[in-house]
């Protein structure tokens, strides 16, 4: 059986044990499945492991072995471009679909102020982490790091990454004996690291199962149906974004069918979906690059880390619609010109949140501030927070997705001839 056939089934039978022990107030059964959840937490543990010395030498290896610096810069320029484009698609797409919903008109005021009774000790809390986080001129400040081996400590990626092109970029100019000497130790550092990401990997629909079971469970089914117009939007968004933006853009940019680009890359968003995170996802992604669309290493290990710590599409489309619910629960009027201040803004902020805990309710926080809804940020938080994190499962799921197409299109513009043929021998079996 192949192994995205086996997540998938864990992740289908979790969320069906998960769902019946939660509507069926099955406490033992609850019990049992909270127990499993650290079955999860340690596999996310196992692939986070082994995410600095696989980017680091991946970067190294795919940048020096460019041996052209303007190659670098255009490759860049590109990645760059196409995430904030896309990004900007992402949060019109939620003010298009929330602005024809109107999720928040479909919520009374009891169940409102119950549900920001609930969760205000959490929004709270959140809302402390946001004044806690640094200015965007610091952000980007710090993308330069004093200390690499501090930043890979820390596991900040984008200091990480913007040291090891800088030095592979050295690199690749230095004398050819002694650059092949550099390259040809970060290419036997990448290949254990993908030993490792194989063998991890045989772990992965157990774990997914612990994940989800344990989510699902312990969701509160009151809850969703509470929020549902509202996670239905969000959902409703992510799905037109998935389809449209990123199906034009692998079929007429990266020039492949995307029912198959989708199928193939399957294992990457499914990882995502159940470890709600890029970075704990990256190497999974990358592999699934190289080895099911056929994208080259250099390309994929420049385009992909980056697209981890900065694309944050479904989060920024996210964001777009939780402003307009919690303007419309309280009867705010946001106009085109607020709402061009969104997309402005959460397209900025997706970057400028780049490795900070929290990142989606902390940018969340600086675009309610930007439209003018400051005085109803910790109620409009805490109305959230209760679907917050199967909402969030999704979008990294569509963030990785749209990683995986960044890097399709960047290939196929540097002339890439791209295949669906497994590149590398590995089987995903």
């Amino acid at each position: 059986m192949q192994l995205y056939t086996k997540i998938l089934l864990g992740l289908v039978l979790g969320a069906a044990v998960g769902f019946a022990a939660n509507v069926f107030q099955l406490q033992g059964l609850t019990t049992v499945l909270l127990a499993l959840e650290p079955i999860g937490t340690a596999f996310i543990r196992l692939i986070t492991m082994i995410i600095i010395p696989l980017v680091v030498a991946s970067l190294m290896v795919g940048t020096a072995s460019l041996g052209d610096l303007a190659k670098l810069g255009r490759i860049g320029g590109k990645t760059i471009g196409f995430y904030l484009c896309t990004t900007a698609v992402a949060v019109t797409i939620g003010l298009m679909v929330s602005n024809v919903v109107k999720p928040g008109s479909r919520i009374d005021d009891t169940t409102r102020d119950a549900l920001s009774a609930r969760f205000e000790g959490d929004a709270v809390s959140r809302m402390q982490l946001a004044d806690e986080a640094p200015r965007v001129i610091d952000t980007l400040l710090n993308i330069i790091p004093r200390n690499p081996i501090q930043s890979a400590a820390n596991l900040e990626l984008l200091p990480l990454i913007f040291f090891t092109i800088i030095f592979a970029a050295a690199v690749s100019v230095i004398a050819p004996k002694r650059r092949e000497a550099v390259i040809t130790f970060f290419e036997g550092v990448n290949d254990a690291s993908m030993v490792v990401i194989d063998w991890v990997m045989k772990l992965a629909p157990y774990a997914v199962f612990a994940l989800i079971a344990a989510v699902v469970a312990d969701f509160g089914a009151d809850l969703l149906v509470s929020l549902l117009v509202y996670s239905a939007v969000v959902v409703a968004g992510l799905l037109i974004h998935l389809t449209v933006t990123y199906g034009l853009a692998v079929r007429f940019l990266a020039r492949l069918p995307f029912g198959t680009f989708l199928r193939r890359i399957s294992k990457a968003p499914l990882v995502a979906f159940s470890t709600s995170s890029s970075n704990a996802t990256l190497p999974v992604t990358m592999e699934t690059a190289e080895t099911e669309v056929g994208i080259s290493k250099p390309v994929a290990s420049f385009v992909l880390p980056l697209g981890a710590t900065i694309n944050m599409d479904g989060t920024a489309l996210y964001q777009a619609v939780a402003v307009m619910f919690i303007a419309q629960i309280y009867g705010i009027e946001i106009g085109i010109a607020e709402q061009l201040i969104v997309v402005l803004t959460a397209t900025l902020a997706s970057i400028g949140a780049a490795g900070v805990p929290s990142a989606g309710i902390i940018t969340l926080i600086i675009v309610l501030n930007a439209v003018g809804l400051g005085a109803q940020v910790q109620a409009g938080i805490a109305l959230i927070l209760g679907v917050d994190r199967i909402l969030d499962m999704i979008r990294t799921s569509v963030n990785v997705t749209g990683d995986l197409t960044a890097a399709a299109v960047v290939a196929r513009s540097e002339g890439e001839d791209l295949s669906f043929e497994p590149r590398g021998g590995r089987s995903a079996a």
